[in-house]
């Protein structure tokens, strides 16, 4: 059962290098995932005045031009921190993004959102589908079949393709771990403890994460 909280799936596109080492975001998508279905979207190139070299411009479509007519990137990160606002995160190979997101909501001056916790498809694929080619996400996209959501290394395309991905990671917790889960929906929490679990521990980790819900409850009952 995919989880009725409300996901955001984030992907960016950049100049090539990291934050720390002077690179910046150049384009930026969120995907809204709930109940199982994509509910919203938001997309936007990201003006900082960084230079993006030939190859990068090749690999995402993204040229110095278009960039130089682009909204400011403080501008972008102000109404992408509103449009998620008290969502948890995901996204895929989520160190990177990450950190990007750290430090361009930093440099737009955004208050930090406690509920912005990052969940990767990265580490969740590794674990529930070793038999994949490998974790790329195109190679992912072909394994599952997943829908075709546009050309690949653009922000939005990226992102939705990680939403379907992410949509299709829960299904498989849900079905695989029928019996553990009692009817649980598989959350974004619990996600977060399967990327840190081991492969050969999945069952046991989504057992005691039932079990810690159940007391939580209990407890919450009892002090009612």
């Amino acid at each position: 059962m995919s989880s009725k909280q409300t996901i955001a799936v984030i992907d960016f596109e950049t100049s090539g290098l990291g934050p720390t080492a002077g690179g910046r975001a150049t384009e930026i998508a969120a995907v809204l995932v709930h109940d199982g279905q994509i509910v919203d979207s938001f997309q936007s190139l990201m003006k900082t005045g960084v230079w993006v070299p030939p190859f990068i411009q090749a690999l995402t479509g993204i040229s110095n031009e278009m960039l130089a007519t682009a909204p400011p990137a403080h501008q972008v990160m102000r109404e992408l921190a509103s449009f998620t606002r008290g969502l948890p995160l995901v996204a895929h190979n989520a160190s990177f993004d990450r950190g990007f997101w750290q430090a361009e909501m930093n440099l737009a001056a955004c208050e930090p959102d406690p509920a912005h916790e990052f969940a990767c498809t990265v580490l969740l694929s590794r674990r529930l589908y070793p038999e994949a080619p490998n974790c790329k996400l195109g190679s992912l996209a072909q394994f599952h079949a997943l829908p075709d959501t546009g050309r690949a290394h653009r922000a939005l395309a990226d992102a939705s393709t990680t939403a379907h991905l992410l949509l299709r990671i829960q299904d498989d917790v849900s079905r695989r771990f029928e019996n553990e889960l009692q009817g649980m929906a598989v959350s974004h929490r619990l996600l977060n403890k399967l990327q840190r679990s081991s492969k050969t521990a999945l069952k046991r980790c989504i057992q005691d994460f039932c079990l810690a819900q159940e007391r939580q409850e209990e407890g919450q009952k009892a002090a009612a």
